[in-house]
């Protein structure tokens, strides 16, 4: 921001605690915010950067307070406004976008009805004619196919991107002067996470709307914004240029986001020993939706996949949403029937009604996306872990609870964990136990679905060491899941690429990483920029294969801080 420039937001100060004189959870927090700028926050879980942003609205949940400071909004201190004053700015002024789209949408109304209700309220000067003439434009902006269509449809008939484009709509039709996007990209696959952000900047620049970007992605933070705030347990702890601060960190702890990064790490020796599992044709159809007086139309998933894990090999499953790699997780895992094909484990077909198939199910184990949806709340850590032994022959129950335990001190959670719940466990916390989970049974293979895509980088990082110690350790084969090209790329042995049900690239990680041989490819690993290492202890964007477009580096830019790559 330059020196000539009168700040949109002054945040001055602020605490908020928990109750009146309680803990501290934000704490003397300031940064400025100019008309038209790009500011991003950056900090692991728990630092406070959600509630600081939230405070500008007037959105600090009880029991929160805050205790100091002041929030000045075009010359106006929000935390003195009544709170009448605050919802005529809320939206009008000031908008946001929210980290999960389907949690902040109401199911119960149309896409049409939900954004429409903020016109009402706030341009009540428009006809009902012209309200709905602005949603189908700006539905039609944001990249909807049929703007019409989606007036009476439902959020849950539109996938995670649509929706949240559908929440930005909402909030630009207002064209508020300042924009705040919390996680806006949050478990989006690449190519969506891009246009999504690109969509954003778009419609911000034509207004000159500010944004302040919440985000543990620090790529994305670099690629779009000018300057940057890194807040720990409440406190900013360093501030300043994006391209500066990353370039040449000042404070420790900027330094250890950095270092957190994933990295490529030398490409590992896999013998070419026979397959652990092996696929061949597989295929899946899911049943589609039965209409009146009308037939069920079948969906095909997968068609007709062929793959094969070795021996302590890691094979990792990208692609863009609805790509199937999901399903295939699944389906290897025997979670999903399949409609043609067959899985072979150690050469031998694995069949249901076959004697081997129950053998194969505990050798063959499975991490969740969300570790708190797959455990559960009744039983406590020790129990959850514990229940993968359950089925073990041979084994008296005081074994099960030492090989429990042994288990939870393999993964960081030593004594005390085993009695905790899983509510009582933050996310890093809860995926080790999910990981505890899928070994403690010392399975040959384990499917890790996006095992790492809601957790912050700091412990994205620990998980993910964690996770190759332990996959060194025991020797299990690994089909691991993601669309995080960056954890790929540091986890990787093999990568198969997948779009609309189909592999349509496979190889080794440097192969397919460094010379890519289809254009979907390309378009993936372009998606996302790269942050490579500095003499100076920092990070610096490399765009693969020149990917960067003219329109987003002119975008990018401001007269005081120009963008960078």
């Amino acid at each position: 921001m330059s020196s000539q420039a009168t700040p949109l937001v002054s945040v001055e100060g602020l605490t908020i605690t928990v109750g009146a004189g309680g803990r501290e959870i934000v704490r003397n927090v300031s940064f400025d915010i100019a008309p038209g700028e790009m500011v991003g926050i950056v900090g692991e879980s728990g630092s406070g950067k959600t509630q600081a942003a939230r405070a500008i609205m007037g959105l600090t949940p009880p029991p929160l307070v805050r205790a100091a400071g002041r929030i000045l909004f075009e010359g106006e201190d929000l935390a003195q406004a009544k709170p009448a004053r605050l919802r005529e700015l809320r939206g009008a002024r000031v908008g946001m976008v929210f980290q999960e789209p389907m949690t902040s949408l109401n199911p119960s109304m149309t896409i049409g009805r939900q954004l429409g209700e903020a016109l009402a309220l706030h341009r009540r000067n428009l006809s009902p004619a012209a309200r709905q003439e602005r949603i189908l434009d700006m539905l039609a902006r944001v990249g909807i196919r049929d703007p019409k269509g989606a007036l009476d449809a439902w959020p849950h008939e539109f996938s995670g991107g649509m929706r949240q484009r559908m929440m930005l709509a909402s909030v630009m039709l207002l064209e508020p002067a300042l924009l705040i996007a919390d996680e806006p990209t949050t478990a989006l696959d690449a190519v969506v996470q891009r246009d999504v952000l690109e969509l954003m900047v778009g419609l911000t620049r034509e207004h000159n709307t500010a944004v302040l970007m919440i985000s543990h992605d620090l790529p994305m933070v670099a690629r779009f914004t000018q300057r940057m705030v890194v807040m720990r347990h409440g406190e900013v702890q360093e501030t300043g240029r994006t391209d500066e601060m990353l370039e040449r960190p000042k404070h420790e702890y900027t330094r250890e986001l950095l270092q957190a990064m994933p990295r490529r790490l030398p490409a590992r020796q896999v013998t070419d020993q026979a397959p652990v599992v092996e696929v061949r044709n597989l295929v899946v159809d899911y049943a589609g939706h039965r209409r009146l007086f009308a037939k069920a139309t079948p969906k095909r998933a997968l068609h007709g996949i062929d793959l094969v894990v070795r021996p302590r090999e890691v094979v990792a499953v990208v692609g863009g949403s609805g790509s199937g790699k999901t399903t295939l997780g699944r389906t290897i895992a025997g979670l999903l029937k399949p409609s043609g094909g067959e899985i072979l484990f150690n050469g031998r077909p694995i069949l249901r009604s076959d004697a081997g198939w129950s053998d194969y199910r505990l050798q063959c184990q499975m991490v969740f996306q969300d570790p708190y949806a797959s455990l559960d709340p009744r039983m406590t850590i020790g129990q959850l872990v514990g229940e993968g032994l359950r089925l073990v022959k041979g084994m008296s129950a005081p074994d099960k609870a030492r090989r429990a335990q042994e288990v939870l001190d393999e993964v960081g959670l030593g004594t005390g964990f085993a009695q905790r719940y899983a509510h009582e466990l933050s996310g890093g916390q809860r995926q080790r136990v999910a990981i505890a989970r899928a070994i403690v049974r010392r399975p040959s293979f384990v499917i890790a679905d996006e095992p790492v895509s809601a957790l912050d980088v700091t412990v994205r990082a620990q998980v993910l060491e964690l996770f190759a110690e332990l996959q060194k350790r025991h020797g299990f084969s690994c089909l691991f899941i993601s669309h995080d090209l960056g954890v790929v790329e540091q986890v990787a042995d093999r990568v198969i690429v997948m779009q609309d049900g189909r592999i349509v690239e496979q190889g080794s990680r440097d192969t397919v990483f460094d010379a890519p041989q289809q254009d979907y490819t390309r378009k993936l690993l372009s998606a996302i920029p790269a942050l490579e290492p500095t003499t100076g202890g920092g990070v610096r964007l490399r765009w693969r294969f020149g990917a960067e477009s003219p329109a987003l580096a002119t975008t990018a830019a401001s007269p005081s801080a120009p963008a960078f790559a």
